[in-house]
């Protein structure tokens, strides 16, 4: 998660007013147009209140500030309009609009005061106080009185509200003091100096409302004045303290003398409750100097005042017998005094703030802005070693009023440039990331790039057409007049400097270091482009892996139709730009356009409902379109800004900026049961709950830190933990371990290494778990060596008859499987039970535990399953285990900090897997574990949802399976309903049987009408025809699957797979009526649906498997092959299938390989549809899975999946005698070097005439006529085919069918 960990608001200029909570104490000053509210112990940011906020478009300066500290109301003023804000309930970051005031025009304010709902306000043309009224629900100011005098320049009320003093302009030597409840002017004081401070006493220990003043001349002499006795309302001087100045600051350090900051009065209701908290500490008997200094501050009430002196010392003094009564003689004496450099540099003003704890204090100095950690008893005493710095805010910036208006960095992100609206600066990133140090500044420029982290600018003139090096010295170049101007990687000792012109030319520039740093234009050219591009913009090279950073992209190029091409610039012999790559996007009217250096790029379009996001990768072909999301945000909250991070493994962040927010967008990793976006929204940096101005721009900068403008002010973001479980967890950790490679014991990891036959890795990983789970309490894993993954080829023996009776093993397997038991795993399952994994969701953990589990089942009977068989077992376990939990609990997946994954309830298994157990030799078994998983009772829901009338290939299999369900639909309700059940026994022709059922429904209200109607002969035309009647009157009354099973009594098998599809919409149940009922795969019905409904679904959908499936039921098993890495597009032309419209292909799955492997030389038909695949396709498609397989976090076997994929011609294999039976298992082979798949390669089906023609009388379609020419590699493979069937058919030796030979 990214933190706010500076903020740069502006040093303050002047005085701060400061608000004393019970949980924070807060300090608020003025900066720009608006107020700024930090934390007085870390300087942290807690609210910008801007005078936008109550007066919109108002853009002057703030010019006085007041805080009551009664209400918790900041009041401020610019010109002639007042805003005021409120403390809103117990927090100390909400403050609500309290109210506002506007004076007549030509009258601006120039001082303000606010205590308990007074408000004084001194303007141009003299002094009028104001009261806070509720009228018509809202607070309004109603002004009290209004006097002619002076100008005022300060107005203070004192502590009883009695008096209102004041000092003026331009005689600043006078003090005039008010009565607030007439406005009469009471008195003037004179002195001798300009006053430059007047502050009144306030004490709940003073004597009543008499008031006390004081007042800080020029020349730091300090003035006390209490009231006349006979005239309490007129002040007389009692003391005049110059005793400052016969303490000469000392230069005893050798450092340079400041100016002596402002006598500080100690608030006693702030030092007193401290002071009594040190003496009730310490012991009553205590005599040290330190508790006598503090009885005497107790006892004698004595006012402490403090100073710096410009050496940075201390020094305390104390004024006594204020309070008393008569008064008597002020006496002042000295505390304390520090030794110099106690605070260095000494600030202007001082304040001291109470902390939570009552022995310590608050101190806070401005400027320069810095709060110090001090123990009272310390700091009373002088010791120097009392000060402890907690946060320190910036000195004064020439610019920091000035408006944000964009970013520039340097290309590693490790300077940033900060362009305002009247100059700019640059930065440097220090401290990781964690701060930026201001470097130097320039005036108002058309564009600027920063170059050497921050130490080197450039700034062009478009009205001079100069590019200025900001060197020393100087360096000028005349360029054409330029669009954009950016830096960029570059091999030398500066960064080159691109710029694009008006006409889409590029200029490249160099920056030579000999003798002295000097602009030289190395070369202007356009992009080899055949038509003028819509846009070119600079790549983000924002990646921070171990590549040299002159070996990406410099230039994005954005053609009129939405082609993207990469560009990087060549060096040497054939100097130029050279493209990289393009993508095809189709999109026109962008707005925006980012691209990274991993060649991921952004788009903004302009949409009907809004603003439509895409994200592209680079990597486009004709499996991948290159688009990897799409977004639609609502126009009424616009993008503003797009910018890219990388991670130290090049995994991608984007971030989208609004108004008032960032998302940050990063990769997730693709899983296998779950279709979750491709990029989801990893966190939201929000400045709209402390900062009232929208983003002007925001920027990554180098080690993961993010820099967001707004008005006038930046505020930068580091990387902090988002894990709870690991609060060493970075942003980079983060999302790395959301879509970068996947441990080896992750649950993904483990699916896909079972599902390409890794059995025997699988469980070396499970041993190694359950040993790393037994030696220490922490799981620690080390990972793999990469070659476990692809190590050599091994097969298993062929076991005799006899060797599974008697239990024989080969040594090999035992040595294999050394370590690998049930006792083991069930130790393994238990400890995971109870120490979870880190940084596994619920979801994932509970997945984990599911394959360890089945893994061990699966290993036990591997002798009886088949490899297709357990890739079905292992999705279906899943499916199972998933939707359990999300019942369970609905808000699951949740993970510590963890992107959540929006995981939902399925209703089925992909056809992806139903297809696995189709093309098994295990259905028996699967069977009974389908059952198994529905609890024994398996009813139509649990059928649809496992696709098993898709996959089972035994009639007799399926109308034993049929009549369990339909048996299983029955004894579901409690009341035995029939209608539940008819359907499926009608299939079967068991009518007297559910004539019989309807004997036990004496509930039913239709039994005798039932009854009666099946005691006919539905083999009668006549009741054939009834029963057609009654199915058409059931529709009418929306009884479908009642109205489907009167059809089928009625003999129209057809009419009922309509219902079944049309008004049921299943599909599945459509299969299963024509497969039982028509006894086979061959009939027209079945053959119907497969062609007018399974074909067109599966095409519009982009379901490859689903049509593959239907192509090998349709006995065009070449097309079965074909359609998996053929467009369907051209499997629709060539077939003639009836389509709206064709879906979008979904080759985000690498199981789409190992089933193309299997089939592609698996029977004669087979081998025809591969041969028509040119071997560029089949390049291209295993590029892809491979890419798919990294985007799922199995980096190691899309490693091997390249190394070990054969790119094999249909040619006759001898036969090959495997002295094991099936077996999922291949050790850590290779991924195509599967054994069952060799075996059914040395055993090829003959599937097809081999003289002419396939079995359905088609020959095999040719593609469109828009094909390009066939490939050279595509010819070989259809000569490899020729002779293929010519040794097919000379081996098998098939004879001439002779019709003697059936008599």
């Amino acid at each position: 998660m990214l933190q706010l960990t500076r903020t740069f608001t502006g040093c303050p200029a002047g005085p701060l007013k400061y608000l004393v909570l019970p949980h924070a104490n807060l300090i608020v000053y003025p900066s720009a147009d608006a107020v700024v509210i930090l934390n007085a112990s870390s300087l942290s940011l807690v609210r910008v209140l801007a005078l936008r906020e109550v007066f919109p478009g108002t853009q002057q300066t703030v010019s006085c500030l007041a805080v009551d500290p009664a209400l918790k109301v900041i009041v401020v003023s610019t010109g002639t309009r007042i805003a005021a804000w409120s403390l809103s309930g117990v927090q100390s970051n909400i403050f609500r609009v309290h109210s506002s005031l506007i004076l007549p025009d030509g009258d601006p304010v120039t001082a303000l005061d606010c205590r308990a709902g007074l408000l004084a306000i001194g303007s141009q043309k003299g002094l009028s106080v104001f009261t806070l009224i509720l009228e018509n629900d809202l607070l309004t100011w109603t002004k009290k009185w209004f006097t002619g005098a002076v100008t005022p320049r300060s107005v203070a009320f004192s502590p009883t509200l009695a008096y209102i003093a004041t000092t003026t302009t331009p005689d600043a030597t006078q003090v005039r003091v008010y009565s607030t409840a007439s406005g009469i002017e009471n008195q003037v004081i004179t002195h001798p100096r300009p006053v430059s401070d007047v502050l009144w006493r306030y004490s709940s220990t003073s004597r009543g409302d008499d008031p006390v003043l004081f007042t800080v001349t020029s020349d730091s002499v300090l003035r006390i004045f209490l009231p006349v006795v006979d005239s309490p309302h007129r002040l007389q001087l009692h003391l005049a303290i110059d005793s400052f100045t016969s303490l000469t600051p000392s230069n005893n350090l050798g450092i340079s003398s400041y100016s002596t900051s402002k006598i500080i009065w100690l608030d006693k209701e702030i030092i007193g409750p401290v002071v009594k908290t040190l003496l009730e500490g310490s012991s009553v008997d205590s005599r040290d100097v330190e508790t006598e200094k503090l009885r005497e501050i107790d006892e004698e009430k004595l006012d402490l005042f403090i100073r710096v002196f410009g050496d940075g010392s201390l020094v305390f003094s104390a004024v006594a017998n204020i309070d008393r009564k008569p008064p008597t003689l002020l006496r002042h004496f000295i505390i304390s005094r520090s030794p110099p450099g106690a605070i260095y540099p000494p600030p202007l003003n001082i304040y001291i703030l109470p902390r939570a704890e009552l022995t310590g204090l608050t101190l806070v100095t401005s400027p320069p802005l810095r709060t110090f950690e001090v123990s009272a008893l310390s700091l009373l005493s002088g010791q120097a070693d009392s000060f402890l710095l907690c946060a320190a805010g910036l000195d004064k910036l020439p610019l920091q009023d000035s408006k944000v208006s964009h970013f520039v960095r340097t290309p590693a992100g490790r300077g940033v440039a900060v362009v305002r609206e009247s100059g700019g600066e640059t930065w440097m990133v220090t401290d990781s990331g964690a701060n930026l140090f201001q470097v130097k500044s320039w005036p108002s420029a058309d564009h600027v790039v920063v170059l050497d982290g921050g130490k080197l600018i450039a700034t062009y003139s478009a009205d001079h057409s100069e590019l200025l090096l900001h060197s020393n010295p100087p360096s000028v170049l005349t360029l054409p007049r330029i669009s954009a101007l950016f830096s960029a990687p570059s091999q030398s000792e500066h960064e080159s400097i691109v710029g694009v012109t008006d006409e889409m030319s590029i200029l490249h520039i160099h920056i030579s270091t000999t003798p002295c740093p000097t602009l030289v234009l190395h070369s202007c050219d356009a992009l080899p482009l055949p038509k003028r591009p819509k846009l070119i913009l600079p790549v983000d090279p924002m990646a921070w892996s171990g590549t040299t950073m002159s070996d990406y992209d410099h230039l994005l190029s954005i053609s009129d139709e939405g082609e993207l091409r990469f560009w990087i610039l060549e060096h040497g012999k054939s100097s130029g730009w050279r493209c990289t790559g393009k993508v095809r996007t189709g999109r026109t009217k962008f707005t925006n356009a980012r691209c990274s250096s991993a060649k991921k790029s952004v788009l903004v379009t302009r949409d009907a409902d809004g603003q439509e996001l895409t994200i592209w990768d680079s990597n486009e072909s004709e499996f991948a379109s290159g688009l990897e999301h799409r977004r639609i945000f609502s126009a009424a909250e616009p993008i503003h800004d797009l910018d890219w991070a990388s991670t130290p493994d090049n995994q991608s962040i984007l971030a989208v900026g609004f108004t008032h927010h960032v998302e940050l967008l990063c990769q997730q990793r693709k899983t296998y049961f779950d279709d979750d976006p491709g990029w989801v929204i990893y966190c939201k940096v929000e400045i709209g709950s402390f900062v009232p101005y929208p983003i002007s721009d925001s920027i990554w900068l180098a080690n993961g830190s993010f820099l967001v403008g707004a008005g006038h002010q930046m505020f930068l973001f580091s990387q902090t933990s988002s894990f709870a479980r690991d609060t060493s967890c970075s942003l980079f950790e983060s999302v790395a371990r959301s879509n970068g490679p996947l441990d080896d014991y992750h649950p993904q990891m483990l699916l896909q290494c079972l599902l390409w036959g890794k059995l025997s890795l699988v469980k070396r990983i499970i041993v190694k778990m359950a040993q790393s789970s037994q030696t220490s309490n922490e799981f620690h894993w080390q990972p793999l060596p990469i070659e476990e993954y692809y190590g050599k080829e091994w097969t298993t023996r062929r076991a005799k008859p006899y060797d599974f009776l008697v239990g024989s093993t080969n040594q090999g397997e035992l040595s294999e499987d050394q370590g690998f038991s049930r006792a083991l795993v069930e130790s393994l399952i238990e400890q995971l039970e109870t120490h979870p994994l880190s940084h596994l969701t619920p979801n994932e953990h509970a997945h984990l535990i599911v394959l360890i589990q089945t893994t061990l089942e699966i290993d036990e009977q591997r002798r009886a399953l088949d490899a297709n068989g357990f890739r079905y077992v292992l999705s279906m376990r899943s499916f199972y285990i998933l939707n359990r939990r999300i019942a369970s609990d609905p808000n699951s997946p949740q993970s510590g900090g963890d992107i959540a994954r929006k995981t939902g309830w399925r209703d089925r298994l992909r056809y992806r897997d139903m297809i696995w157990a189709f093309h098994s030799e295990s259905q028996d078994i699967l069977l009974n574990t389908s059952v198994a998983a529905c609890n024994g009772k398996m009813l139509w829901s649990d059928a649809r949802a496992l696709g098993v009338f898709i996959w089972l290939n035994s009639v007799d299999v399926m109308r034993s399976h049929m009549e369990t369900i339909a048996r299983n639909q029955y004894m579901s309700g409690d009341l035995r309903d029939p209608t539940a059940c008819s359907l499926f026994y009608f299939a079967l022709g068991k009518f007297k049987l559910v004539h019989g059922l309807w004997r036990q429904a004496v509930w039913h209200k239709e039994q005798a009408i039932m009854l009666k109607f099946l005691s006919n002969d539905f083999t009668k035309p006549r009741w054939k025809t009834a029963a057609l009647k009654n199915a058409y009157v059931l529709l009418s009354k929306q009884r479908f699957e009642y109205a489907a099973a009167f059809f089928l009594l009625g003999g129209s098998l057809k009419d009922a797979v309509s219902v079944c599809i049309k008004q049921l919409s299943d599909f599945q149940l459509a299969i299963a009526l024509a497969r039982v009922v028509e006894q086979g795969n061959d009939g027209p019905v079945f053959q119907g649906i497969l062609r007018n409904t399974v074909l067109p679904m599966a095409v519009e959908g982009g379901n490859k498997w689903l049509c593959s499936w239907a192509f090998w039921m349709l006995r065009r098993r070449d097309l079965s092959v074909r359609v998996l890495l053929t467009p369907l597009q051209d499997i629709v032309d060539a077939f003639g299938i009836s389509v709206k419209d064709v879906g979008e292909p979904y080759f985000d799955d690498p199981s789409l390989a190992l089933l193309f492997s299997q089939l592609r030389s698996k029977t004669l038909q087979t081998a025809t549809g591969t041969s028509e695949i040119s071997g560029k396709s089949e390049f291209n498609f295993v590029l892809q899975v491979a890419r798919v397989f990294c985007r799922m976090g199995c980096h190691a076997l899309a490693l091997d999946l390249v190394r070990s994929w054969s790119f094999e011609r249909p040619t006759a294999v001898p036969a090959v005698d495997f002295k094991s039976p099936p077996s999922p298992e291949t050790s850590h082979g290779s991924l195509t070097r599967d054994p069952f798949l060799l075996r059914r390669r040395s055993s090829i089906v003959i599937d097809m005439d081999i003289e002419s023609r396939t079995p359905s009388g088609q020959s095999t379609p040719k593609a469109r006529a828009t094909v390009r020419e066939e490939e050279p590699d595509r010819l070989a493979r259809k000569a490899g085919l020729g002779s293929l069937i010519k040794s097919a058919k000379h081996d098998i030796q098939v004879p001439e069918f002779d019709l003697n030979a059936f008599f």
